[in-house]
C-alpha cells in the first residue's frame, strides 16, 4: 500500500504539472472539481487501509462522476465570461458544427438560372458547416460583468457530391457583428438574465444577380436557469433604399427580405444528461412567412458529439431568403449549442 501511495502521489504531481503547463501554454482552464479530486485522493491516502486498492479510493472520491459530468448551461455561460479575456483562448460565438450530409427536399435552382446550365446539376444532398468566433474588446464599461465584443460567423453550403460541376461552394454567408453584453440584476425564479445590443452585417459576398445582404440593429434578451436557456432577439433592418440590384447596376439586393425572415428570433436550448436540444424560430405574422431550426446533440467519443439538424421554411441561407424548403443534416458538433 505504501508503494501504491508513493506512485499515486507521483502521478498526481505529474498530472498537476501537466495541467499547469496547459493553463500557461494553451490557456486551458482547470475545472474546480478536478482540483478537489486531487485533494480528496491525498486525504484518502492518509486514511487508507492496507488492503484498499487505488480503484476503491477513486470510487470514494467519485472521480468518474465529477470529471465526466458537464456543468449546467447557466454555469457554462458564467465560465465563458470568466475566460473571455484570456489571451490564449479563441471563444466560440454561435454554435460550430460540420454536417457532411445535409439533404433538402427543394434545392433552389431558380436563383442560379442566369449563371449558365450548371444549376441543373445541383444536388439535393450537400455538406454544410458553420464557424463562429468572438473577440472581447473591453469589459466593465458601465457595470461589473459587461463587455463589448466583435463576433464573426461563417456558414457554407458545399455541393460536395456534385462531381459534374466540380463540387462548388453553392452559398457562403458572412456575418460580422459588434455587440455590447451586460448581465441584469433581475433573477426571476432564481434564473439569470442579461441582454445584448448589436449591429450586424450579413452578406453572401456575391455580385449583381446573386448578391444578397442586409444590415440590422438588434436587441437580444437572455434567460438561463440550470440546464435551460432562452433568448428573444427582435431586430430592425437598416434601410438601403427601394432600388433593386440589376445586372447593370447595384442597389438593394433583397428589399423584401423582412417579409420572409421576419422581425425577431426566439431561441431555446435544454440539456438533459448528455444530450442537448435546441430550437430557433423566426416569423413575420403579417405575411405568414418564417423559418425554424431544430437541433439535437449526443455523445460519440471523447469530446466528439454527434449533431442532428432539421430546418423548415424560408431563409436558411441568404440566397434562399425567399425560398421555402425542408432540410435534414447529420454530422459533428464542435461546440455547445448555446
Amino acid at each position: 500500500m505504501k508503494e501504491i501511495s508513493f506512485y499515486l502521489k507521483v502521478l498526481l504531481v505529474i498530472r498537476s504539472i501537466v495541467l499547469t503547463l496547459l493553463v500557461l501554454l494553451l490557456g486551458l482552464k482547470v475545472p474546480i472539481y478536478a482540483k478537489d479530486i486531487d485533494l480528496c485522493l491525498f486525504e484518502k491516502l492518509k486514511e487508507a487501509l492496507d488492503d484498499q486498492t487505488v480503484g476503491e479510493l477513486r470510487s470514494l472520491c467519485s472521480i468518474e462522476e465529477n470529471v465526466e459530468s458537464k456543468p449546467e448551461i447557466s454555469e457554462r455561460l458564467e465560465v465563458e465570461h470568466l475566460e473571455a479575456f484570456n489571451p490564449y483562448m479563441i471563444m466560440p460565438h454561435k454554435m460550430n458544427y460540420i454536417l457532411p450530409i445535409s439533404y433538402t427536399d427543394n434545392i433552389n435552382k431558380d436563383a442560379y438560372n442566369d449563371q449558365g446550365n450548371w444549376s441543373e446539376n445541383l444536388k439535393n444532398i450537400e455538406a454544410k458547416f458553420q464557424i463562429s468566433l468572438k473577440v472581447p474588446l473591453t469589459e466593465s464599461i458601465f457595470k461589473e460583468g459587461d463587455n463589448l465584443a466583435f463576433g464573426f460567423t461563417l456558414q457554407s453550403w458545399w455541393q460536395l457530391y456534385a462531381e459534374e460541376i466540380s463540387r462548388p461552394f453553392r452559398e457562403t454567408n458572412y456575418q460580422p457583428e459588434l455587440f455590447y453584453f451586460s448581465p441584469l440584476d433581475w433573477q426571476p425564479a432564481g434564473g439569470k438574465t442579461g441582454y445584448m445590443i448589436g449591429l450586424e452585417h450579413q452578406s453572401n459576398g456575391r455580385a449583381q444577380a446573386l448578391s444578397r445582404s442586409w444590415n440590422r440593429v438588434y436587441l437580444n434578451f437572455f434567460y438561463a436557469k440550470g440546464d435551460f436557456v432562452a433568448s428573444f432577439r427582435p431586430w430592425y433592418r437598416i434601410p438601403e433604399g427601394d432600388k433593386e440590384t440589376t445586372p447593370e447596376e447595384s442597389g438593394d439586393d433583397n428589399p423584401d427580405i423582412d417579409e420572409y425572415m421576419g422581425h425577431f428570433e426566439l431561441a431555446m436550448a435544454y440539456k438533459w444528461d448528455e444530450y442537448e436540444f435546441a430550437f430557433k424560430g423566426r416569423q413575420n405574422f403579417k405575411e405568414h412567412h418564417g423559418g425554424m431550426e431544430l437541433g439535437f446533440t449526443f455523445p460519440l467519443s471523447g469530446r466528439l458529439r454527434g449533431y442532428l439538424q432539421y430546418t423548415n421554411g424560408y431563409g436558411e441561407s441568404l440566397i434562399d431568403y425567399n425560398h421555402s424548403q425542408q432540410r435534414f443534416g447529420i454530422g459533428i458538433a464542435l461546440t455547445d449549442m448555446f
